[in-house]
């Protein structure tokens, strides 16, 4: 019988620092194009919100691990790009794409920009998404 064989821990000696509640953060032009463009929509800037839609994109499947603020962002994109392709397709279009967009296609937007930000804020906070 041997006294070497005792366990030598050194987990609880070192400190170690609190695992984040999600392996990436959020970044925050994610979270302000998610709020920017149901504004710009609503604000009749529908054309410019192009911009931030493009951003929450990038920005969600290039930064962003969770599966639902990357189908949240798909799913802003695609409610933007439908009616900005048939703005562009159609030959008697308005001179804005504010003046030709049908307010279904504004109130998916916004919902869509809802869910969003709904997703950021489920994954920020690292609670698993709910099926």
């Amino acid at each position: 019988m041997s006294a070497t064989t005792t366990p030598t821990s050194t987990a609880s000696t070192t400190p170690t620092a609190a695992p984040a509640a999600t392996g990436h953060r959020i970044p925050r032009a994610v979270t302000i194009s998610a709020w920017a463009v149901p504004i710009m929509v609503l604000g009749q800037f529908a054309l410019i919100s192009g911009v931030p839609v493009v951003i929450a994109l990038v920005g969600a499947f290039t930064r962003v691990r969770d599966r639902a603020v990357r189908a949240a962002a798909a799913l802003l994109a695609l409610s933007f790009a439908i009616p900005l392709t048939i703005w562009l397709v159609r030959p008697d279009g308005a001179q804005s794409l504010s003046k030709d967009i049908h307010p279904g296609f504004v109130g998916l937007i916004v919902m869509a920009g809802a869910a969003l930000l709904l997703a950021l804020r489920r994954a920020r906070s690292g609670r698993p998404a709910t099926r």
